[in-house]
């Protein structure tokens, strides 16, 4: 009878939260909240303020966009290209970097690198600006770690070269015209190495203060946007690592020791045991970083490294406990000690709806295909949260690659037509956001509004979620 009244709850605000949050027992439980998030919407009007912008006829808006265009196709698409062929991972960007800001030093940019004592963070400031809105472009140029090679199958190759033809289209655009506003370009290394993210290191050590809003793009298999509420393109992440510690001896009397590898077996044998008293949604992901070091010796330290992802982080903190219980129950069962060792969270941002349906409606002007027309879960628009939730931006995707996410083959597009197309188309409509926002009091007023407001009712979310996932008693 329980399970049919909640199914009714969700049948009937089903509605309402189609593009709401990101599981039925989240729009059930926060049902209330999610009503007010609709009734947020319906007071912004985002998708009529995108037609107001976009249909619009600006000249200025179009010379910017045209500069835009005119960067990507003269400079940067080649610097996409040269940095894609260069990979380099995480804090070792240092050839990007070095590439980006030159580029940036000449087009009237002062550039500061190791921003947050991070020595591949850079932050540049248009050196021509003046009071009024503050601009912010988010850049990233890190690459994955591959089992064969580094390479950019996320496309993060692009990112900066996209950034930089809009970052300096507006700044000029404003040189020219007197607009109030200035241009910050701000490099965010490591993206794949989170948690905890660059951005929110960068964030917590001051380096997005004064940023009226942000923007950034990233590759995509369709053109797509989030909706507005609370959520995180990849779940609620905390990451950890479980240090287990034995005693070595020969692998001919291995009883005089105690085994750490076979604890970190145990371990994972563990995690798949529990798999079924957890909620579907929830990802467990581990990979064994140490083993040993030589097959003769009894391994006194293994560690494995774990990725705990759910779409809350109230539900999170329980499947966290039920994993680090596990591992726990690895050590006493072979007589080792664990370590548990959290080096980072990453948590629910915010989507703000009138920023999302304007850069929406600018990629489709500009000629993005594979068009997703219904909006995708909410997501802040850095991906991971921290930085979204005190900052109101927007993420740009374009259709660039019809490989997968992490492949070689969405690296490979990054270098073709597909690729190069939906990367110019980024940048124009990018560019066109910043100059809206710039001249457009009224466009800046709504977003201000609805990110304050979302983020007004992030609290009462969490709270409406703590009661629907109770722990059973055992008894």
């Amino acid at each position: 009878m329980r399970l049919r009244r909640v199914l009714a709850c969700v049948a009937l605000i089903a509605p309402l939260a189609a593009t709401a949050q990101e599981t039925p027992t989240q729009r059930a439980a926060a049902a209330d909240v999610v009503r007010r998030l609709g009734d947020l919407r319906t007071t912004i009007d985002a998708a009529g303020l995108a037609r107001r912008l976009t249909t619009a006829r600006s000249a200025t808006r179009d010379a910017v966009v045209e500069r835009a265009r005119q960067l990507w196709e003269t400079e940067l698409q080649a610097m996409s290209d040269d940095i894609t062929r260069h990979p380099e991972i995480g804090f070792q960007e240092r050839r990007s970097v070095d590439v980006l800001v030159a580029w940036l030093r000449a087009h009237d940019f002062d550039v500061t690198v190791g921003v947050a004592d991070l020595p591949t963070a850079f932050t540049a400031t248009y050196r021509k600006g003046t009071p009024g809105p503050n601009l912010g472009v988010i850049v990233e140029y890190d690459a994955l770690r591959g089992t064969m090679r580094d390479y950019h199958g996320d496309q993060h190759s692009a990112q900066g070269p996209i950034g930089l033809a809009a970052a300096v289209a507006v700044a000029e655009f404003l040189t020219r015209t007197g607009t109030p506003g200035t241009v910050t370009v701000i490099g965010t290394p490591a993206e794949e190495m989170m948690p905890p993210p660059s951005k929110t290191v960068m964030h917590e050590r001051g380096v997005f203060n004064g940023l009226d809003v942000a923007v950034r793009s990233h590759s995509s298999t369709d053109t797509q946007r989030p909706a507005p509420g609370f959520g995180s393109c990849c779940l609620n992440i905390d990451g950890v690592k479980y240090v287990f510690s034995g005693a070595p001896a020969h692998q001919m009397m291995p009883w005089e020791g105690r085994d750490a590898l076979t604890a970190v077996v145990r371990f994972f044998t563990n995690v798949d045991g529990i798999r079924k008293n957890i909620r579907p949604e929830a990802r467990i992901q581990g990979i064994i970083s140490e083993g040993g070091k030589a097959p003769n010796v009894v391994p006194d330290r293994a560690v494995a490294d774990f990725y705990i992802r759910y779409p809350d982080e109230v539900y999170l903190a329980q499947v966290r406990q039920m994993v680090d219980d596990a591992a726990r129950a690895a050590a006493l069962a072979t007589g080792t000690r664990v370590s548990i060792e959290p080096y980072g969270s990453m948590r629910d941002g915010i989507s703000v709806g009138a920023l999302n349906e304007v850069a929406f409606a600018y990629v489709r002007k500009y000629g993005a295909t594979r068009v997703k027309e219904e909006p995708q879960k909410p997501q802040g628009w850095e991906e991971t949260g921290s930085v979204s939730r005190d900052l109101p931006g927007v993420g740009f995707s374009a259709y660039t690659s019809s490989g997968g996410f992490h492949t070689y083959e969405m690296e490979a597009d990054a270098l073709n037509e597909i690729g190069h197309t939906g990367f110019r188309i980024d940048a124009m409509a990018m560019a066109a956001l910043l100059h809206d926002f710039a001249t457009d009091a009224g466009f800046r007023t709504k977003v201000r509004e609805e990110f304050t407001a979302t983020k007004g009712l992030f609290g009462d979310y969490l709270t409406a979620l703590r009661p629907a996932y109770p722990i059973p008693a055992i008894r």
